[in-house]
Order: structure tokens, then C-alpha cells, then sequence
């Protein structure tokens, strides 16, 4: 994979997420199906607030939000998807492998394995400190 760092404004220059939904903080890696991008969890995440406040816990569901965003960075920096949107169409196989609290770094990592017109396929994974915290297949539709 070819280094290449793309930090939070250009980020937000390929996805419509802003404040509290953007769920990717820097991009470490991109090549022409794969991605790697870094999430930083901290204690001042909104949803903190109400899940679980006792025991802060970020939910299941945002990691794969998150994975789903990192797709959606390699996908819409691409020249001809610029002002595209990409919707999740489905989310298989998915599996949560270790909690993520605040303080972690969530490394999102997601490669494209198949295409079909605008459908895409994407084999995702986050890990914290080189542990699988979540996997899944996510599959998306690229709109305008």
C-alpha cells in the first residue's frame, strides 16, 4: 500500500459527516482499494453521555459507522465521485471482538473486494493496540 496521510479537513472535503457523527480522524494509508484511518475515542464523545456513564463503552454499531465512513473516504476522494454520497446497503457477518473505551485508538482498516456498477463490497476490520476489536462485510450503494 502507497503512504499517503490525509488529515481531517480533506476528510471533510470527501465525506457530507460533520460534528458529532465524522467518526474518521486521519487516513494513514490509501491505495486504490484499501484504506487505513485512525479513530481517537476520547471521554468527550457525545454518546458517552448516555451509554452506559458508569461504564463508558463505544457502541457497537459507531465502530462500524466508523469502518463504513473509511470506505467512504478512499471512495468519494476518487476524482469521479466527487459530491457523491455512499449509503450502507447492508452489513454481514459483523463480529465485536473487544470493547473500545475512551482512550483508544480505533485503526479502521477497509478493502474493497468487489464492485458491480454503483454496489460495492468491502471486508472491514478495526483493531485497538493491534487487537481485532470489530469485523464485518459492508456493502454499499454510491448515490448522488
Amino acid at each position: 500500500m502507497t503512504e499517503t496521510r490525509i488529515d481531517v479537513t480533506k476528510i471533510m472535503e470527501a465525506l457530507p459527516h460533520r460534528y458529532p457523527f465524522l467518526l474518521v480522524d486521519r487516513v494513514i494509508d490509501i491505495a486504490d482499494d484499501e484504506i487505513t484511518a485512525i479513530k481517537n475515542v476520547t471521554i468527550n464523545e457525545e454518546f458517552f453521555q448516555g451509554h452506559f456513564p458508569q461504564y463508558p463503552v463505544m457502541p457497537g454499531v459507531l465502530i462500524m459507522e466508523a469502518l463504513a465512513q473509511a470506505a467512504g473516504v478512499l471512495e468519494l476522494s476518487k476524482p469521479e465521485n466527487k459530491g457523491k454520497l455512499v449509503f450502507y446497503a447492508g452489513m454481514d457477518n459483523v463480529k465485536y471482538k473487544k470493547q473500545v473505551t475512551p482512550g483508544d485508538q480505533l485503526v479502521l482498516h477497509a478493502k474493497f473486494i468487489k464492485r458491480r456498477g454503483p454496489i460495492a463490497v468491502v471486508e472491514a476490520q478495526a483493531t485497538v493496540d493491534g487487537k481485532l476489536a470489530a469485523k464485518g462485510t459492508l456493502t454499499f450503494a454510491l448515490g448522488a
